[in-house]
């Protein structure tokens, strides 16, 4: 008002930066602990809880990402996830990423091929 005080505060939540969540889920997907499923008999029934795999890790936190199974393999074909693998197929040698030869062509090593093409261009 006139007076120079506030009388009205407004506040928001806002994200984080990409990169920044990227990153924290990342930390977490490396840092994942392996459970396995024991089932037990309870008054209920048959029970499944997880467990630690591995009791020399510590055990992971309500904040911490675990999994029970590996994932599947997509280098070689698999007709039970639907994954034809990742033979043949053309990847980027200069990328690091997913279409990059190392991560693509699993340690498969690769060939390189240089081509050159005649195209008719959209020239006006």
């Amino acid at each position: 008002g006139l007076s120079g005080s506030c009388e009205v505060k407004t506040c928001w939540w806002s994200q984080p930066d990409f990169r920044v969540i990227g990153d924290y889920l990342k930390d977490k997907y490396d840092s994942a602990s392996e459970m396995v499923v024991e089932k037990h008999r309870e008054s209920r029934g048959w029970v499944e809880t997880l467990r630690p795999k591995y009791n020399f890790f510590k055990a992971p936190t309500e904040k911490d990402l675990v999994y029970y199974e590996n994932s599947p393999n997509f280098c070689e074909p698999n007709p039970e996830t639907g994954s034809f693998g990742t033979r043949d197929r053309i990847c980027n040698v200069t990328s690091h990423g997913i279409d990059g030869c190392d991560l693509l062509c699993c340690g498969r090593g690769h060939n390189t091929r240089t081509e050159k093409r005649k195209e008719k261009c959209h020239c006006i």
